[in-house]
C-alpha cells in the first residue's frame, strides 16, 4: 500500500484499511442516509480510488452489511452493560429483548438501515453467525448458568437466534397500535418464560 491515497496515511494492513473503509461508510450514512451513500462517496472520503474500495468490499450492499454489523456490535455491547448483574435468566432475556426492541427504531443510522431496499441484507446481519457467536459471548458473561437451563453449545446458539429473529421481526415490523413498556414486557415474558422452563 503506497503513500498515494489514504491522504498520506495508508493503513498498516488489510484489517486496519477495511476497518478505515467501514468507518468512513458509517459517516457517510450518517449523513447521507443509505440510499445516497456509494462506493465512490467512501472512496472520495478516504482519499482513494473506487478500485481500492472494491479490493476490500465487492459491492455497496456487501459494504453496508458490514456497516450494519459493526452498528449492531455497538448494541450487543450496550446491553451486556444493561443486563450486568441480573441474576434471573427470563428477565434478563426480556430487558435485553425490551431494550433492542424499543431502542433500535430510535437509533438514527440503524433505524435508516433497516428502512431501506437494503434491509433484506441489512436484517440478515442480525442473525449471520458472527451476529450470534457475539450475542451468545454476552450471555455467557452474565452471571446466568445458561447450561442449567439446558442451553449449552447449539442450543445456546439456537437460543440466540431465536431472540435476534424475534428482536429482527418486532423492528422492522412494529406492532400497530404499539405496545407500552410494560405491554411489551408482559408479551415478552409470555413467549420467553416458557422457553426458559
Amino acid at each position: 500500500m503506497g503513500r498515494r491515497g489514504w491522504r498520506g496515511q495508508p493503513p498498516g494492513d488489510d484489517t486496519e484499511a477495511r476497518k478505515r473503509i467501514i468507518d468512513s461508510a458509517l459517516r457517510m450514512l450518517e449523513r447521507h442516509g443509505p440510499r445516497r451513500t456509494t462506493l465512490s462517496l467512501v472512496a472520495a472520503d478516504l482519499g482513494i480510488t473506487r478500485p481500492t474500495v472494491y479490493r476490500y468490499f465487492a459491492t455497496t450492499e456487501e459494504l453496508l452489511a458490514a456497516a450494519a454489523d459493526v452498528a449492531l456490535a455497538g448494541w450487543t455491547a450496550r446491553i451486556a452493560e444493561l443486563t450486568a448483574g441480573l441474576d434471573d435468566a427470563a428477565e434478563l432475556l426480556v430487558e435485553a429483548v425490551a431494550h433492542l426492541v424499543e431502542r433500535l427504531p430510535e437509533e438514527a443510522l440503524l433505524a435508516q438501515l433497516l428502512d431501506t431496499d437494503q434491509g433484506r441484507s441489512i436484517g440478515q446481519a442480525m442473525v449471520l453467525p458472527e451476529a450470534v457467536a457475539r450475542s451468545r459471548a454476552m450471555l455467557e458473561h452474565t452471571e446466568i448458568d445458561w447450561a442449567a437451563h439446558g442451553f449449552a453449545g447449539a442450543a445456546l446458539d439456537d437460543l440466540v437466534e431465536f431472540l435476534l429473529r424475534l428482536i429482527q421481526s418486532m423492528v422492522i415490523a412494529p406492532p400497530n397500535p404499539p405496545r407500552s413498556a410494560a405491554e411489551l414486557r408482559a408479551y415478552l415474558r409470555r413467549w420467553i418464560v416458557p422457553i426458559l422452563s
